[in-house]
């Protein structure tokens, strides 16, 4: 089976850089065999989130029972048609991002394999509301997709062509008619909301998926952009409470 990309890693960098909490020691569910291989990892802590941990345990119970569907799916068209079977699989592993009085945010990272040249993956996030006891998409807390990324755009896009540069050894392009020379949407990828400062989310983590901004070699980018006063201006009323400025260092 194709080796998986270390996406729990790139999102652990990404947390040290952005001054995110370090994850968790995790509790892991894992099962192995000639059908499938399964994986699903969430932080032990959340264990004093009743509903989180239930939301999380039933995500689990979903994700591993239509892996075993689609494999055996796979498995039978496989012998049918007299090629081999290569196992199916499914890696979701979820980390605490930052731990703050009302919210914890969340990061996850996924990767999938279905046959073929390698596997698929992808990151994911969420945000849990402590008093209101629900899990929030990041993205809600703002006025609308178009205010944050108006907001964050011209920083992203500039750290992602830098990375681009190293990874390439040359500048980008934009506006050549090569492919992955222009920028991409920030809020179009995977928003993180983080806190250096402990008081307030005060930085937010872009998380890239391979192909989204580059080919596949390139492999994922993360970004971190500060909050600022255009970001403050994107949030919406009832959620400045959550974010603050970071602390000149």
């Amino acid at each position: 089976m194709p080796m998986k990309p270390i996406l729990l890693a790139a999102a652990a960098a990404l947390a040290a850089t952005a001054g995110f909490a370090a994850p968790a020691a995790a509790r892991e569910v894992r099962q192995a065999g000639d059908l499938y291989e399964f994986t699903y990892v969430y932080p032990p802590a959340l264990a004093a989130y009743p509903p989180l941990r239930a939301r999380l345990d039933a995500d689990l119970a979903r994700q591993l029972a239509k892996l075993k569907a689609d494999a055996r799916a796979g498995q039978a068209e496989a012998r049918a048609n007299g090629f081999p079977y290569r196992p199916y699989a499914w890696d979701q592993s979820w980390q605490i991002v930052t731990d703050l009085p009302g919210w914890l945010s969340l990061s996850a990272s996924y990767w999938t394999f279905t046959g073929g040249a390698h596997g698929n993956s992808w990151f994911g996030a969420m945000l849990y509301d402590k008093r209101a006891r629900l899990p929030r998409d990041p993205l809600t807390l703002f006025a609308s997709k178009q205010a944050l990324s108006r907001a964050i755009r011209a920083p992203f896009c500039a750290a992602l062509n830098r990375q681009r540069a190293q990874k390439r050894g040359e500048p980008v392009k934009p506006g050549s008619i090569a492919l992955f020379e222009d920028c991409i949407d920030p809020v179009g990828q995977t928003i993180l909301l983080g806190s250096r400062g402990h008081k307030g989310f005060d930085r937010i983590g872009i998380l890239v998926a391979p192909y989204e901004a580059g080919p596949y070699a390139e492999g994922s980018y993360e970004v971190t952009v500060p909050v600022t006063p255009a970001v403050l201006g994107a949030v919406r009323r009832e959620y400045r409470a959550a974010f603050a400025l970071p602390k000149e260092s």
